[in-house]
């Protein structure tokens, strides 16, 4: 009976597991990597094996720094632009004014003209560190995708506004930074700040690798890729990697040659896998949470 039971109780986790797409989703991502890593321990030259860990790490770490930056800098932003809202209205406009700029300039070229930025004060020694150069990268993207927080939470702020609870607590003498800060965005909005910061991640490793790429294969001629951390985008453009990748259209056409591609090509196919498979699954788990808590 007992063993029945534990049957049961497996099958129903197992169940309510696949239900989660969200945590499938990155199960799904964490034992392809893993699998990916396994194949290029047995089969990759050992340095080039170590670049595409030091790009993965760097990847993952400058997105992950770009959503804590994005978090910040919208949650500051629209505390900012309630104040004024409330006391000073003239100065609202010339804020709203500077957001549409910021939002006007596309991410793409907002992202390399940051970089631009970047290399000057890497050039004058302000900024010498890896540790540093990432914050900065980081800082750069976050800067360019932090209003879409801002327009998530302010339209939560305006949502909760029109309600009577709004009203009630204003009433009995709660301040209206506490309601926004602890009942609205704290209490009320964690999960639509985490779909989004989800997204965010995605579109962050996207903007990245884009950016890293056209730098890399020498679109700009201000910056040195030399002098930037390595990410999957700049390895992507690395000649080894683009030989890699055209051996994929030789193989369409010399079917006997594809048998060769994991294992005399796997730097470049290694790179592009991760990059499509990574923003693949952050795809599905930002979509599996969202119908999870029905968003």
């Amino acid at each position: 009976m007992k063993s029945y039971q534990i049957t049961e109780s497996i099958e129903k986790a197992v169940r309510d597991f696949i239900v989660c797409r969200d945590w499938l989703w990155f199960t799904i991502w964490l034992l392809g990597i893993l699998i990916i890593w396994i194949w290029n321990l047995i089969f990759l030259n050992a340095p080039a094996l170590r670049q595409i860990e030091n790009g993965f790490i760097n990847t993952i770490v400058i997105a992950i720094m770009v959503i804590v930056f994005a978090a910040g800098l919208s949650w500051g932003t629209t505390l900012l632009d309630d104040f004024l809202h409330r006391r000073f209205a003239r100065l609202q406009i010339g804020l709203t004014f500077l957001i549409n700029l910021i939002r006007s300039v596309p991410q793409i070229v907002g992202t390399l003209l940051g970089y631009v930025l970047l290399t000057i004060l890497m050039q004058n020694r302000i900024v010498t560190s890896e540790a540093a150069i990432l914050i900065s990268m980081a800082l750069v993207i976050a800067f360019f995708l932090f209003l879409e927080i801002f327009d998530l939470l302010r339209e939560r702020i305006t949502h909760f506004r029109r309600l009577d609870f709004y009203d009630a607590m204003l009433v009995c003498g709660i301040s209206e930074q506490y309601i926004i800060n602890r009942e609205i965005i704290l209490r009320s909005s964690p999960m639509h700040i985490i779909n989004k910061l989800i997204g965010i991640f995605g579109a962050a490793i996207f903007l990245l690798c884009s950016v890293d790429f056209i730098i890399s294969v020498g679109l700009s001629t201000q910056i040195s890729p030399v002098d930037l951390p390595v990410t999957l985008g700049s390895l992507l453009a690395k000649i080894d990697s683009k030989q890699d990748i055209l051996a994929i259209g030789h193989a369409l056409t010399h079917w006997n040659y594809f048998p060769n591609l994991p294992f005399e090509h796997l730097q470049g196919i290694t790179v592009a896998i991760l990059i499509v498979f990574t923003l693949l699954c952050i795809y599905q788990i930002a979509n599996g949470y969202g119908r999870r808590h029905h968003l």
